[in-house]
Formats: structure tokens, C-alpha cells, sequence
């Protein structure tokens, strides 16, 4: 692909939490890199003072650490913040004026507007030859060419052509001095060496006059663009911070599994050949290659990311899932006292969770009758099962109970008999008995659950049950 080493950049800007899109682009970025024995660049672009935040900074470094990209990585380089790139944007400006490919631009948008009698048109290059020198309300435009194309290399896209009568005059620098993006994106990618630029579609259009400006400021050479497919909804919108949950840091604090998430966001815009989905990373960073990503938009299914989380998840082994849950367990945000959290109990438990589990945060009301002094209460699940003959089934079961072999096999046989009694099958006559346990209509197999709960608490709210009944 390149006769130098392959560099590549992530740029976000620190404005919010990391975009899922975001997350993908970074991912295909490092292992662009890595496949070619190159270097992924972390570049924050922090120039929006009034927008950033030192949270958002850490948060999005964090979350790229989550998904393995970060400073242990030998690809990794950074992170770098644009506001140190201040004299470099200046100096970039200055040989701009000094070239004459930029030109002072007093104009205003009502101005504009009173010329063309639209209030939507590009400038028209009124102060194009006009030779105004800097001053208060002038910006710098760039003199874009009249004649002919700019074609880009495209390793997704191919070679897109735009005629360059077609882009206007733009604004590379504010009447202030500073940098538009444009501007200092550029500058920044060509100070760091940046030699392959994989970035969202939506900056394809952007693509043709930055190319002007890497030939404007002397590059010897361009870089190879790569444009990946924006993310879409369900009803096929782009993904929106506003309208859908597109934050990468919301997902790991769902109980989302790194690897799976990295699996998923791989598979938004490229496949690996096969029918296979579920893929260990190794082989994906093998099989991976950006000419082989889609420009076609692509689905964000949230419940196809929560099916590939379960498998994940369904994959550990106990002593991995146990590990795994500890944070939704022992964070201090349990509904249940961090003194009467047991670790014993959960591990006993984890065999029957971890194949019910799609997201880590899903243990939580899965087993919190076992830490809690009374079972929650769900007034839903209590009038679905309290009916009929409630009170006799848990009477009745209480009384086998208090005798019983405490195992598995035992509890269920006993609770056969209290429905053979009355003419009733196991799942029904199971039905207030969980309820009146666990506090739920759904949860973890009931008897296991029960040998693991204890004679003395499963007496004590059975009875409980039956005398709020009564």
C-alpha cells in the first residue's frame, strides 16, 4: 500500500464521549497500521476551548483503552493535542499569504447573500483580486482553481473527481488568526507524517480541498484516503447523539464485554469472507484489510450487539464471568448493603448466571434476593402468581420443606408432590412458590436457587408470603 511506513491518526475532538462510529474508524485505523507494521496516532483536537472538556479527553482515552487501543500497544504513539500545534498553524498561514494561494476576505453572509439574492449560495470570490491586507472582520480564504479536477484516492470510494470550479473560496483561517479545521487538520497530518487518512464518509466532501491545501503547503506527497460508511439506525438515519444511544463509554458501563464490542464495530462495513460472525480478534486482525471495507451505510443493531455480548459472555469460564461481574456487585450502586454482598454465594451462583447473562449489569436483579433481607417486590409478578390456592401451595410447601433433604433433587421432588396433591403440574405450582423467594415470576433455575438460599431463609419467606396473603 505504501512504500513508507504506514502512519495513521484518530483525531477526535474532546466535545462529548466517543462516538461509537468513532470507536469503529479507530479500530479500523489501528489495524490498518498493524497489519502493515505501522503506527495509529492519537491526535486530540482540542482548539474549541469554549466546547472541551479535560473529562471528555480522559473519558475518550479511556474508552480506546477498553478497546485495547492505548500506550501498552506497541502501534500506539500519543496522545498529541492540537493546541500545542499553534506555531505550526501560523507559520502554515503565513506561507499561504506569502504564496498567494490565500487571499483577506472582508465579506459578511448578509453581504453575500445581497449580491447572489440566496441566501444558501457558496462566496462568490468578490475579494478574490482585490489584494486587501489583514485587518479587523477579515478572514483568509483559500484560492481555489478554476480549471480542471482534484481527484482523490479513494481505497474505498475509488477515485472520486471534483471540478474545481465547483468549491468555493474557503475560509482556512478566522479574521483572529486561528486555524479552521481545514486548515489544521491538514497542517497537523503532514507535521506527523500521517500517510493514510481513514476517517468517516461525511468528510468526504471536505477531502478535495484539503488535498489542495497538502499541495499548497509543498507536501511531496498525498495521502491515501479511506472513507468508511456512516452508522445507521433502524429506520436507516444516521446515528444522532440526540436521538440514539450512541456513547462507547454507555456500553461499557452496561456490562458490554471489550471483546465483543470490538468484534461488533469490526463488522459494521467489513466482513471477513465467510458466513462466520463471531470471530476471535486474532482472526480478524488477520483477515482484515481496508479495501475490503463497504461504502454502503450500515446497521447499528443494538440487539444484534446484545446477542454477540451473550455469547461472549456465555464463553467465559466461571471464574472469568465472577471476575467480570465484580464492579456490578461490589461498586456501591447495589441495591443490597456491601457488608451482606457474599462472594462464595455469587460463585456458586455463577454456573446457573452465566449462561443467562447478555450484559454484565443483568446480574444485579438476577441475584439480588440472595444479598437482601426480603425479596424485592415486584407487584406485577405478585399478582400474576398469587392466585387461587396461593396460600395452601406455600403452606403446604414450607411443611416439605422444613423436613427435606436440602438438595436439588429432593426440593423439586417434594414440590411435585405438594401439586400432585392438587392436580396441578411443576410450572405451576412452582409459580407462587419463586415469587414468594425470589421476588420475580423469571430468574435463575428455581431449585438450585433454593439449595443455595438456605433452609432457614426459604422457610422464613415462604411463611412471609402466605401470611401477607392471608
Amino acid at each position: 500500500m505504501s512504500e513508507t511506513e504506514v502512519r495513521v491518526r484518530f483525531a477526535p475532538s474532546p466535545t462529548g464521549m466517543l462516538h461509537v462510529g468513532g470507536a469503529r474508524s479507530a479500530l479500523f485505523n489501528w489495524l490498518l497500521a498493524k497489519r502493515h507494521g505501522g503506527t495509529f496516532v492519537l491526535r486530540i483536537e482540542d482548539t474549541d476551548a469554549a466546547r472541551n472538556r479535560p473529562e471528555w479527553t480522559q473519558g475518550i482515552i479511556s474508552a480506546l483503552e477498553w478497546i485495547g487501543i492505548g500506550a501498552d500497544d506497541p502501534t500506539f504513539e500519543g496522545p498529541y493535542f492540537q493546541s500545542g500545534q499553534g506555531e505550526r498553524h501560523a507559520g502554515a498561514i503565513e506561507r499561504l499569504v506569502a504564496s498567494g494561494t490565500a487571499y483577506y476576505c472582508g465579506c459578511t453572509r448578509e453581504e453575500i447573500t445581497a449580491r447572489n439574492g440566496n441566501p444558501h449560495s457558496g462566496y462568490d470570490g468578490h475579494c478574490r483580486d482585490l489584494g486587501l491586507p489583514p485587518g479587523p472582520g477579515r478572514a483568509l480564504r483559500f484560492r481555489t482553481p478554476r480549471e480542471g479536477t482534484t481527484t482523490v484516492v479513494d481505497l474505498i470510494r475509488g477515485t472520486p473527481e471534483f471540478r474545481n470550479a465547483d468549491l468555493e473560496d474557503f475560509v482556512v483561517a478566522r479574521a483572529d488568526g486561528s486555524p479552521m479545521f481545514l486548515l489544521a487538520n491538514v497542517v497537523d497530518d503532514m507535521t506527523m507524517g500521517i500517510t493514510h487518512v481513514v476517517r468517516g464518509e461525511e468528510h468526504l466532501s471536505n477531502t478535495p480541498k484539503q488535498q489542495l491545501l497538502w499541495q499548497a503547503l509543498g507536501a511531496k506527497r498525498l495521502p491515501v484516503w479511506a472513507h468508511v460508511p456512516v452508522l445507521v439506525n433502524s429506520k436507516r438515519q444516521k446515528l444522532s447523539k440526540r436521538r440514539d444511544k450512541v456513547a462507547l463509554e454507555d456500553y461499557r458501563d452496561e456490562g458490554y464485554l471489550a471483546p465483543a464490542m470490538k468484534n461488533y464495530l469490526m463488522l459494521l462495513g467489513w466482513g471477513p469472507g465467510d458466513d462466520q460472525e463471531i470471530l476471535p480478534w486474532e482472526r480478524i486482525v488477520e483477515r482484515f484489510r481496508i479495501e475490503d471495507v463497504t461504502p454502503s451505510p450500515a446497521f447499528f443493531d443494538e440487539a444484534k450487539l446484545r446477542a454477540f455480548n451473550g455469547e461472549y459472555v456465555r464463553a467465559l469460564s466461571d471464574q472469568e464471568f465472577v471476575a467480570a461481574c465484580g464492579p456490578w456487585l461490589t461498586g456501591g450502586t447495589t441495591p443490597w448493603k456491601a457488608e451482606d454482598y457474599d462472594p462464595a454465594v455469587f460463585e456458586a451462583l455463577a454456573p446457573l448466571a452465566r449462561t443467562r447473562t447478555a450484559l454484565l449489569s443483568d446480574v444485579v436483579p438476577m441475584v439480588d434476593h440472595f444479598f437482601l433481607p426480603e425479596p424485592p417486590s415486584d407487584e406485577a409478578s405478585w399478582a400474576k402468581a398469587m392466585k387461587g390456592d396461593a396460600v395452601g401451595i406455600l403452606d403446604d410447601t414450607a411443611e416439605a420443606y422444613a423436613g427435606a433433604d436440602w438438595t436439588v433433587g429432593d426440593l423439586k421432588e417434594a414440590l411435585e408432590r405438594v401439586g400432585t396433591a392438587r392436580g396441578m403440574k411443576l410450572g405451576k405450582v412452582q409459580a407462587p412458590v419463586r415469587v414468594a423467594v425470589t421476588g420475580r415470576r423469571v430468574g435463575l433455575p428455581l431449585f438450585e436457587s433454593l439449595e443455595v438460599l438456605g433452609r432457614e431463609r426459604t422457610l422464613g419467606r415462604l411463611r412471609a408470603a402466605a401470611d401477607r396473603l392471608r
